[in-house]
């Protein structure tokens, strides 16, 4: 997957790699640490509105080209705003909350590949893919109130990643945390040495294709619907219904047939043997025996 060959779709401020079932967004504007402007907003709105309706690809992974995740946003683009009116700012807000909803409502699975520095609206970035995957030696900081900002659009998603008390501290005092510290607090869920962090993100980008893809989708809706939620008798009748709904699907009904033979489901890519690479895969022959 990561490290593979694949088809490129190449973007302004973004490269998108296409390898077997996996979509691979970079952010490539290495020369400012992938800060992100206005074009890079609109682009990376773009590709993930285009990977959600490609029912090929299986999950996403996020990642920065050059020595840094992202360093939040551009100073030029920030320059340019401080003197735009509210109307202005209001709509390029509104673009950078429409971007985060994007990635964190994608129906596919989303992996933020995080190295060296992740400032700012980066963790936004991080905070609103499902898992993310650090380097040890990466830095974070949610530094918006030493500019005399606050972070608005990317809140929602860092409090429910690191929770509200760690929100509390990182919000308010803009210091900078160590990869060890983003595994503490929750924003991150595995740690990997640098020159393993692919080696890592495979590892999980191989379990998560092993799942079916209206199954992965049902469940991402599942968390989003019962997250706080009380456990009620309309809870309880809707997550019944759920399963049931699940159950009589011909995915379900496949993958219950594929358990009880013994054989791989058919949605299941085979690892190509020569490389150990699900990116280099080929899709199995439906019925296929394990």
């Amino acid at each position: 997957m990561i490290g593979g060959e694949g088809v490129k779709v190449k973007y302004r401020t973004l490269e998108v790699e296409m390898h077997y079932g996996v979509g691979i967004v970079w952010m490539n504007r290495p020369q400012v640490r992938n800060a992100f402007n206005d074009t890079m907003i609109a682009e990376l709105t773009s590709a993930f509105r285009a990977l959600e309706a490609d029912r090929e690809v299986r999950a996403v992974v996020l990642a920065g080209r050059g020595p840094a995740f992202c360093a939040g946003a551009d100073l030029n683009w920030m320059k340019k705003l401080a003197g735009n009116s509210f109307a202005h700012n209001y709509e390029d807000a509104l673009g950078l909350a429409k971007m985060l909803h994007a990635i964190d409502t994608l129906s596919k699975p989303t992996v933020a590949r995080v190295h060296g520095a992740a400032f700012a609206g980066g963790m936004g970035l991080i905070a609103a893919c499902d898992l993310a995957v650090a380097a040890q030696d990466a830095e974070f900081c949610i530094s918006e109130v030493k500019l005399g900002l606050i972070p608005a659009t990317i809140g929602p998603y860092l409090i429910a990643a690191m929770g509200e008390r760690a929100a509390r501290r990182y919000f308010l005092s803009a210091e900078r945390f160590t990869a060890a510290e983003a595994y503490r607090i929750g924003l991150v869920q595995e740690l990997a040495l640098p020159q393993e962090l692919d080696k890592v993100i495979n590892g999980i980008l191989g379990d998560l294709v092993q799942g079916g893809p209206a199954a992965l989708a049902a469940t991402k809706d599942l968390i989003r619907s019962v997250a706080g939620a009380r456990i009620d008798e309309p809870l309880i009748a809707d997550t019944a219904k759920r399963i049931a709904t699940v159950r009589a699907s011909a995915e379900g009904k496949e993958g219950v047939r594929a358990f009880l033979g013994k054989r791989i489901a058919s949605w299941v890519p085979v690892p190509d043997e020569s490389s150990g690479s699900i990116g280099a895969a080929k899709r199995p022959a439906r019925g296929r025996k394990a």
